[in-house]
């Protein structure tokens, strides 16, 4: 009787031994193929603000082709001239198992049996939005983009976004001075330099060869920003840190662009409202000139507005991406915890 009660256990833990190194082999097969299945996904490629749509030469030199170019390549907002925005590679369908895959950002387009709008995530490639409509006729293809182009728009941009914020993060770190003045992390590109730094007030500069785009950070007690005159008290704060951006000639210094109104929009940055304003700016008593983002973030626990500015000069010059960078700069902000604001005393 002991015997064959030894002989059960004995039989009993080869069984344990074996179902656990089957449940060990299962787990390493597991992750191997989802490694093998990660590494096969190709990485995106292309340029910033550009689109692949796939469609055929027929559609695209009709009706449809004129609804992609008056959405995808309308004008963007607050640039002096007009820009494009965003850049449009057209290639037939059959091309869609090509190269053009690779793009982040891919319209395919199809004249079929079903109506249809779908958004596939990294399809071919990561990280990549594809956006597939098809309709059984022009019009409705047309209809279609009609009613999804704000939703596609907002998914290309803020992947554009990402994608600039991932390539600057190689060379981008925090800088110490806008941590220590202003208790927020910006990622900032190791080619800005500062070029001045007031109570309250700095400026980040880089020059390249299409002229120079410069970063501005400040802050001001909250009760600057009156309720009914929002975008007043926002141009009132820009005007009076202007006086810091001199030109080379006497009595030239940074004013708003009076000409037009700006752009005016209430946002969300890092999780609290803001505001944010696109125009142009201008040297007072001068001819330079230039575009503008600027974000204005409501901290009322800190009961203070901290403001980011990013603007360019680059006469002659395109100027769609070098803003598209330095909004992807500001987007990258987080306000830290444990914040103090002393407003400073003249």
């Amino acid at each position: 009787m002991p015997n064959s009660i030894g002989a059960g256990f004995n039989t009993l833990f080869r069984m344990m031994k074996a179902s656990y190194f089957l449940h060990f082999l299962l787990s390493i097969l597991v992750v191997s193929c989802a490694k093998k299945e990660q590494e096969s996904i190709r990485q995106t490629s292309g340029k910033i603000n550009t689109i692949s749509v796939l469609i055929d030469d027929q559609l695209w030199n009709g009706e449809i082709g004129d609804s992609i170019r008056n959405k995808f390549a309308s004008a963007v907002i607050g640039l002096p001239e007009e820009e494009p925005l965003f850049t449009i590679n057209q290639y037939p369908v059959k091309l869609l198992e090509g190269y053009a895959t690779n793009s982040r950002a891919i319209l395919v387009i199809k004249k079929g049996v079903k109506t249809q709008f779908e958004i596939k995530r990294n399809q071919y490639a990561t990280p990549q939005n594809v956006f597939h409509i098809s309709g059984t006729t022009a019009e409705e293809i047309v209809q279609l983009l009609e009613k999804h182009s704000p939703e596609i728009i907002q998914r290309i941009e803020g992947g554009e976004i990402a994608e600039s914020q991932r390539i600057s993060s190689k060379s981008a770190s925090t800088h110490s001075i806008i941590k220590k003045l202003f208790h927020v992390g910006l990622q900032v590109p190791s080619d800005f330099e500062l070029v001045m730094r007031k109570p309250n007030f700095i400026w980040l500069k880089h020059n390249n060869n299409r002229g120079s785009s410069s970063l501005l950070v400040y802050q001001f007690p909250l009760s600057i920003i009156k309720a009914n005159a929002i975008s007043n008290s926002i141009r009132t704060m820009r005007d009076s840190v202007g006086k810091y951006i001199q030109g080379t000639e006497p009595n030239t210094h940074m004013i708003s662009e009076t000409g037009y109104s700006p752009y005016f929009f209430k946002t969300k940055i890092d999780n609290r409202l803001a505001y944010e304003t696109r125009g142009t700016w201008q040297l007072q008593n001068d001819y330079m000139s230039g575009p503008y983002i600027n974000y204005t973030i409501m901290d009322s626990v800190q009961k203070r507005v901290i403001v980011l500015e990013g603007f360019c000069y680059s006469p002659s010059k395109e100027k769609r991406d070098t803003m598209h960078e330095l909004d992807a700069i500001m987007q990258s902000v987080q306000l830290l915890k444990n914040t103090t604001f002393t407003p400073h005393k003249k």
